[in-house]
């Protein structure tokens, strides 16, 4: 069984440039619940991997943390979908951690419970950290457009000759089943 690694901020929920601090902020990109089920109907694991650098930087709780994830949940079984697996990074970027994105250390963490295959497996995420993480783990990257990717990609910090890039994760979705 495959599995798809998604970030979260900008792939599966609209960023902020001010966090996502609440579960009120939390606002699903159009489609992006029912993509999660298709993949999950197709026989997809599906894991999220995200840095959370608001923990540390005290602009929310774990226990705030906790309930968007629970909004983010309840949004993708709601359309008949679901999520094997969470792994986020509480750290702020200058902790030098070894979980924060670009680093692999969250998907090792996934790895741990739902091994990884390189054949099979991709990472999609909406910035140049995310796929970096992905090549250091050793499986496939996308990149989609919703998020940070346009800005990544007009900043030359990724390549739509080196990585696949799609408009948003439905379209990945749609690319990857058929």
């Amino acid at each position: 069984m495959a599995t798809i690694i998604l970030d979260r901020d900008g792939v599966i929920n609209h960023d902020s440039d001010q966090y996502i601090k609440s579960p009120s902020e939390w606002v699903a990109i159009d489609g992006t619940p029912e993509a999660i089920a298709r993949l999950n109907r197709s026989g997809y694991r599906v894991a999220v991997a995200t840095n959370q650098s608001g923990l540390a930087r005290g602009l929310f709780s774990l226990e705030t943390l906790t309930d968007i994830h629970r909004k983010m949940t309840d949004a993708i079984e709601g359309a008949g979908g679901h999520i094997d697996m969470i792994a986020f990074c509480p750290h702020h970027p200058e902790d030098n951690c070894e979980c924060r994105k670009p680093k692999p250390g969250l998907l090792h963490a996934i790895n741990q419970e739902i091994p990884l295959n390189p054949d099979t497996d991709w990472m999609v995420g909406d910035t140049a950290k995310d796929l970096i993480a992905a090549q250091r783990m050793g499986i496939r990257a996308a990149l989609v457009e919703t998020g940070k990717g346009q800005r990544e990609l007009a900043k030359g910090l990724v390549s739509r000759e080196t990585s696949p890039v799609f408009t948003d994760l439905p379209s990945f979705v749609t690319w990857l089943l058929t």
